[in-house]
């Protein structure tokens, strides 16, 4: 990695050492083939107006001069070759051209024995990517080391110097791979923006330890936001970046993260402190450890920790909402192992719980210390499967009940399936037992509750036509009956336990609860059908439409503590519409209904319009009755050549405020590309932060500025950058 990606770029020019007098051996050659087969202990061909010898082991050539060696050729309007003391003199339009390069200048001095001399006002371009530049002087070291005097380096087209690089003195040096620079700025539009005494960096892009392009913007919550990393490259595999960042109205936050890539082991961490914050008078820090290791080809270890110093440390510094609505941070150990018919694991795990309000405190979730879980499968010869699922955990609370539970879940099923359907019958045994502590009156709870379940369906299909184009429509009818027998389980505690979200997945589960604390009493029937219309000549699916509801046969019984049973014989009605209408829109939509009353539960609304890269528009709608009604619009659009904007909008009517805003502009120079984005976004209840990103990336060198480009594909779906989207120059 180099302090400065445009600088490695700059030192290619200097390639152009000695190639094209290696080994000097003058010969006609009127095609001016080379000799590349040779390499360079092969002879040099030489065309010329006139060759001559004017002295003893002189020779000189004049008027369109020619050479080429092993792939290398070189052009001059006048030579001289002094083989006594090895050395070459062009004049006149000297220009050398190599696979990666083509400089000129005006004059050149070079010892072909020991490769050291010089080329005066060189002006180069690369030839495998778009770079160009000019100096006062290249001086040839030896074969692999140069110093480069006064250059200039840009991307930019011929006759356009929007931004370069200006380097007063560049030592290369090829063995190492390694260039050092003084005094060297950048120039954007005519005025400089950053300036280094010193500096070096990788001439092969590789990993370098120096300091990283810093990224700058500004906050409401922390004023003005300054990053200066600074790389180590340790060794191959294995790194660390020092993050010093400047908060004007916090302070100087201190940050370093390392990483590590061994044969069995991996892993990153990250530490960050903030001594004594401004805005609240305290200091805050945050810790973020991620480690795994491989014990052998079957087995795995590992471990996860996160900690921050207080409840508001994320949305205090931070901008991604993704980041900032976090509530549960988590702690774990494991070991696992995997093999062909079981698989087993053991897990300690526990969470900081970051609070939002005292109004509505989050409650913490139970520690697990430990948890132990084995699995089992295995297919016999009628094609009968087998599988065990068991665990045993030890759950932890400050406050509340804690105790030990013990699972065990053995099940048999036989899938029986055709061309156009498919029958399964499924038949478990699930077993239960809770050692509790002495807070509650009934310290030790057996459960055993015997499940059958039997899914069925079928898939019909048939050609059409429609608007000229071939389609072929399915319609598969699908049916899962589950029973299972009401077990009283007041007196079981919820640890890990709640009732899934009524969905088309959750249909088709025997379970109404995740987690193992509920088992719910069961005689229902699920029916659904889904009917897809699938594009013949492409198998692309235009259109996939779902509807679906549950039956009850008898009352429910089992519930989490405060939640009512059910009052219905049956579940709201499920719709969904889905798919890729046209080459540029796409729906994704929702249903919930209460057939008995007649009133939307839930529904949600999606569709994109993609038309080209750079145009995206998407709307969402979201309702789930009395909790949730949101709308969220965002798109990217070209506003004018080279310029583009994007915006989201997400906003919430049943808490009367704006979730997240955004709104930016984006230009491409060609060879640059300048972004600014200003975003809006809600914290946490009653209260929002706003952040504005201005970011400058200079094609082939690198971005120098606040970095929006997280932040614009988390919230704008489908934004592209501009340099994906037009072909600079």
């Amino acid at each position: 990695m180099s302090t400065l990606p445009g600088y490695t770029l700059v030192v290619l020019l200097l390639t152009a050492h000695s190639a094209a007098a290696d080994g000097l051996a003058l010969k006609k050659d009127v095609e001016l083939g080379g000799s590349a087969a040779a390499g360079k202990a092969g002879p040099m061909f030489l065309s010329a107006d006139r060759i001559e010898s004017t002295a003893p082991n002189i020779i000189e050539a004049s008027g369109h001069v020619e050479a080429r060696q092993a792939g290398h050729n070189f052009y001059a309007n006048w030579l001289r070759y002094d083989t006594t003391l090895s050395l070459v003199e062009a004049r006149g339009q000297v220009r050398l051209e190599q696979p990666a390069l083509l400089v000129s200048g005006d004059s050149l001095k070079l010892n072909v024995n020991d490769y050291s001399g010089e080329l005066t006002q060189p002006v180069y371009r690369l030839a495998a990517q778009p770079g160009r530049g000019d100096a006062s002087r290249i001086d040839f070291i030896d074969e692999n080391r140069f110093n480069f005097q006064d250059a200039t380096y840009t991307t930019c087209p011929v006759d356009n110097d929007d931004w370069f690089l200006k380097v007063g003195d560049l030592d290369i040096d090829r063995t190492r791979n390694v260039g050092t620079a003084r005094n060297a700025s950048l120039h954007f539009l005519g005025v400089p923006i950053l300036y280094t005494p010193w500096m070096n960096f990788s001439l092969n892009n590789e990993r370098k330890t120096g300091v990283l392009a810093p990224t700058f913007g500004t906050t409401e919550r922390s004023g003005l936001d300054i990053l200066v990393p600074y790389y180590l490259n340790l060794a191959p595999n294995y790194d660390a970046t020092l993050y010093p960042r400047l908060l004007s109205k916090r302070g100087v936050q201190l940050g370093g993260e390392f990483r590590y890539l061994l044969n069995d082991f991996r892993g990153e961490n990250r530490v960050e402190y903030l001594p004594n914050d401004s805005e609240v008078d305290r200091s805050r820090w945050s810790v973020a450890l991620k480690n795994e290791y491989r014990l052998n080809a079957n087995t795995q270890a590992g471990m996860l920790f996160n900690r921050v110093s207080d409840d508001d440390y994320f949305r205090d510094l931070s901008n991604l909402i993704s980041i900032t609505s976090i509530s549960h941070l988590n702690r774990e150990a494991w070991v696992t192992t995997q093999h062909a018919n079981w698989n087993a694991e053991l897990r300690a795990q526990s969470f900081q719980t970051l609070q939002d309000s005292t109004a509505a405190p989050i409650v913490e979730p139970y520690a697990r210390l430990p948890h132990a879980r084995l699995g089992m499968a295995q297919t016999f010869g009628n094609g009968l499967e087998f599988k065990l699922e068991s665990e045993a955990t030890r759950f932890a609370h400050p406050t509340q009940t804690e105790g030990t539970r013990v699972l065990a879940y053995p099940t048999l099923r036989l899938p029986l399936s055709n061309s156009f359907g498919f029958l399964t019958p499924q038949i478990g045994w699930h077993s239960s037992y809770y050692a509790l502590d002495d807070s509650v009156a009934e310290q030790r709870i057996t459960r055993n509750v015997p499940i059958f379940s039997l899914d069925s369906g079928m898939a019909f299909d048939r050609p059409f036509s429609f608007a000229g184009n071939s389609y072929e429509q399915t319609l598969e009818p699908r049916v899962y009956y589950v029973f299972a027998p009401y077990r009283d389980q007041a007196a079981i505690p919820v640890f890990d336990t709640a009732a899934l979200d009524f969905s088309y997945a959750q249909m088709f589960t025997e379970n109404q609860f995740i987690g193992g604390d509920r088992i719910n009493d069961a005689n229902q029937l699920t029916v659904a059908v889904t009917s897809r219309f699938i594009e013949s000549e492409s198998g692309l699916e235009r259109l996939q439409v779902t509807l679906g509801q549950r039956y009850y046969f008898s009352a429910q019984q089992v519930t989490l503590p405060g939640v009512a049973p059910r009052t219905s014989n049956a579940t709201d009605l499920l719709a969904a519409v889905s798919g890729q209408i046209t080459r540029d829109w796409r729906i994704d939509t929702a249903w919930q209904f209460d057939t008995q009353n007649g009133t939307t539960i839930r529904q949600n609304l999606g569709a994109s319009y993609r038309p080209g890269p750079g145009r995206a528009v998407n709307f969402g709608y979201r309702f789930i009755d009395q909790t949730t009604e949101q709308v969220d619009l965002s798109a990217q659009w070209p506003l004018g050549k080279r310029w583009y904007g994007m915006f989201r909008y997400n906003y919430s009517f049943q808490d009367d405020k704006l979730v997240e805003g955004l709104a930016g502009l984006e230009y491409n120079g060609g060879c640059w590309v300048v972004r600014g984005v200003f975003q809006r976004l809600a914290t946490k209840e009653n209260q929002s932060t706003d952040a504005f990103f201005i970011q400058l990336e200079l094609n082939g060198m690198g971005r120098i500025g606040s970095n929006p480009l997280d932040v614009l594909k988390h919230s704008v779906p489908g934004y592209r950058p501009s340099n994906d989207i037009l072909q600079t120059p």
